[in-house]
């Protein structure tokens, strides 16, 4: 026996005593490798139409052939990561409805086998992909994010919001900043103003014509045609200048938020940028909390679209595995449907990024365990 056939026997030793049997691994690798399969499928038809829809960027002289190809390997990650609930969904009633066409789990059955002993390989391999999942739309997907989206800002479409209008935010507690316009590619704000307060109450006011931020040194602005009133009860005391170097622990990416900024993020940063934000006092930061949530919402999504697929395709119909599929593509759908039209609403604010990131789970699990209680034993 060679080496590679004992390192084989050696696995399936080890999974048979942690309780993943044979029919186990058998199920697990038709559901991985179904997904995988259908997820390369689609991947390679969304390159061929993003192709078509860009080729006239493309033909751009001054664009590089490595730059394209380094944009397709963040681009499709990216689709990858955003449809995975679809294509779990998809792979998983593919697989059982196959499994039930060929009477393999009327035969699971007869051996023996019951409907909750049949979910566990389904179960382990949701663990897998969500797992998979959450992993790389945390760490890895971010990175990839700065690449996919510079490319698009450059050659495509800059949706990068460079100017923005009556931008307030908190610098500090008690310490208000006001920008009636501020421009992101002049480091320039005009119409300033800078409040602090004392228990509620106005102790400093500075208003100034312009401010400059000086982008090699972190926190450092430089005011123009300022005037400073210091309140000490009754009496103030007024300053008036021309410049002022003063240091604001506030940067321009604080100052204007881009749709797409929080999909640059890594999970950990994402929860640091939102506290941050919010003690500032920000109300435009909804898309991150969003994104936040969305990730966590992900893992028991994976659960619930498997335990939805197994229980819609587990019983032999006629007519073959199509009904099954047109099912699980129209639940894969209608949860891709609900989670956008939540989305659309937390960023309104007609829904807090919470609710809205998980409500397609909190309106999946009673169908769920409706099915489940249907499904035959």
């Amino acid at each position: 026996m060679g080496r590679k056939a004992r390192n084989r026997n050696g696995w399936h030793s080890f999974l048979s005593r942690i309780g993943i049997l044979r029919i186990d691994r058998y199920i697990i690798w038709r559901f991985l490798s179904t997904f995988f399969f259908t997820l390369a499928l689609i991947m390679a038809i969304i390159v061929v139409v993003d192709v078509q829809e860009k080729l006239d960027n493309f033909m751009n002289p001054l664009l590089t052939m490595r730059e394209i190809i380094n944009y397709y390997i963040a681009l499709i990650p990216y689709f990858a990561i955003l449809l995975a609930p679809l294509f779990i969904f998809i792979a998983c009633v593919f697989v059982t409805s196959k499994l039930a066409a060929r009477s393999e789990i009327i035969a699971m059955s007869s051996a023996g086998m019951s409907f909750n002993r049949l979910l566990r390989p389904y179960m382990i391999a949701a663990a897998i992909l969500s797992a998979f999942s959450f992993i790389l739309s945390s760490e890895v997907i971010p990175h990839l994010n700065k690449t996919r989206i510079a490319f698009t800002n450059q050659w495509v479409y800059n949706k990068e919001v460079k100017q923005g209008d009556n931008v307030q935010l908190a610098v500090q507690p008690g310490v208000i900043a006001f920008f009636s316009t501020y421009d992101k590619d002049s480091y320039t704000g005009y119409n300033f103003s800078l409040e602090q307060f004392e228990d509620n109450t106005l102790s400093s006011r500075m208003t100034a014509r312009r401010i400059e931020y000086h982008p090699d040194s972190v926190s450092h602005w430089t005011v123009y045609d300022y005037h400073i009133r210091d309140f000490h009860g009754l009496v103030e005391q007024d300053t008036m200048g021309e410049q002022l170097d003063t240091l604001l622990m506030i940067t321009p990416q604080d100052i204007l938020i881009s749709p797409e900024d929080g999909e640059m993020l890594t999970t950990g940063q994402l929860y640091t940028y939102i506290q941050a934000q919010e003690k500032r006092g920000m109300g435009n930061i909804k898309n991150f909390q969003v994104e936040y949530h969305r990730r966590f919402a992900s893992i028991p999504a994976a659960f619930i679209l498997t335990l939805i697929g197994v229980c819609l395709s587990a019983r032999k119909v006629k007519g073959g595995i199509g009904l099954n599929v047109a099912l699980g593509l129209l639940m894969a759908f209608a949860y891709i449907l609900f989670y956008t039209i939540s989305a659309s609403y937390a960023i309104s604010g007609a829904m807090s990024p919470f609710m809205a990131a998980w409500l397609p789970n909190l309106i999946f699990i009673p169908i769920a365990i409706f099915l489940y209680w249907r499904a035959p034993r």
